[in-house]
């Protein structure tokens, strides 16, 4: 991996893997999360990462056609199917399992990426969507949205689901081969500490996961968090200490693990903090920049331990 890029990031892998650019094309079902009847999450807003190619109402094929005029008439020559909004998995396999179905026929998608709470995936879902994943001949990536392995979080959070649940839906995704596991987590959660999130990371790349969604807590306006964070309860990354983190915890992270995030975007509009003022491809180059400076790749720490084993 002597000429290889420092981070294993999601274009990284479609380059290696499609010899192309490949994108995502954001998509919803119209079915919402089911935390919501249970007051939702602490941080959670979704108009804050809603994409302008999404509008409410439209239909899958009306989605995919407003997203293909955002994304593939720039750099990218294909998409994946991104389920990202609300809880898809929510929904009956027998409801989900069509809408998906229509999606990964068109010839421009090579696969499907599609959000999980981990107390959302029924017990008949991976077995369909393995058989759909063979029949196309493409993939499909189940990004499963733990947030944190440790129980206090979850709760501060109000995620009314436990890392329980997320260790029996892993079990049930790896009876199927064809099925990648994804998961998305949250770092500086208050209270945690640096090691506390180095335990999350550490947990969820040991089972053999392919995928990791990292991002900064952001706090969002008319939030419960943004309440917590006027009485000065909430603290977040400056730019520098964030960077700093990452610098830690990308050497211990398999190099097989592809990264699909690093950080959060939500809308400026209803973002309260932190403020970088920085856009992502300003913040990916001050990372990779600091990187080579330090001589640090993803993985590196993983690599040297199992090579004096």
């Amino acid at each position: 991996m002597v000429n290889s890029p420092p981070v294993h990031t999601f274009s990284v892998y479609c380059r290696a893997r499609y010899g192309r650019t490949i994108g995502k094309i954001p998509l919803e079902t119209g079915h919402p999360c089911p935390n919501r009847d249970r007051g939702g999450c602490l941080y959670c807003r979704p108009l804050s990462f809603t994409p302008q190619s999404l509008r409410p109402g439209d239909s899958l094929d009306e989605q995919i056609r407003r997203g293909k005029k955002y994304l593939l008439s720039g750099r990218f020559t294909g998409y994946f199917g991104y389920f990202q909004q609300e809880t898809p998995t929510s929904l009956a396999t027998s409801r989900l399992l069509p809408l998906l179905t229509s999606v990964i026929a068109d010839p421009e998608c090579v696969g499907l990426i599609i959000a999980a709470r981990p107390d959302c995936i029924a017990d008949d879902l991976p077995a369909a969507l393995a058989d759909l994943v063979q029949s196309s001949g493409k993939e499909c990536l189940i990004e499963l949205g733990l947030q944190s392995i440790h129980a206090r979080s979850l709760q501060q959070l109000n995620r009314n689901h436990g890392v329980h649940d997320f260790f029996s839906a892993v079990r049930r995704i790896k009876t199927q081969d064809s099925l990648r596991i994804g998961v998305h987590l949250i770092l500086g959660i208050p209270g945690e500490t640096e090691a506390d999130m180095l335990a999350s990371v550490e947990t969820v790349c040991a089972l053999g996961v392919h995928a990791l969604k990292l991002h900064h807590l952001q706090v969002l306006k008319d939030t419960p968090l943004h309440s917590l964070h006027t009485k000065g309860l909430v603290p977040t990354f400056s730019l520098d200490g964030y960077l700093q983190l990452l610098l830690r915890l990308l050497p211990r992270i398999p190099w097989e693990v592809v990264l699909h995030r690093l950080w959060s975007s939500a809308h400026p509009h209803l973002l309260v903090a932190p403020r970088w003022h920085l856009h992502a491809t300003e913040l990916s180059q001050r990372l990779q920049a600091s990187m080579a400076e330090q001589h640090i790749r993803q993985g590196q720490d993983v690599d040297s331990v199992e090579s004096t084993r």
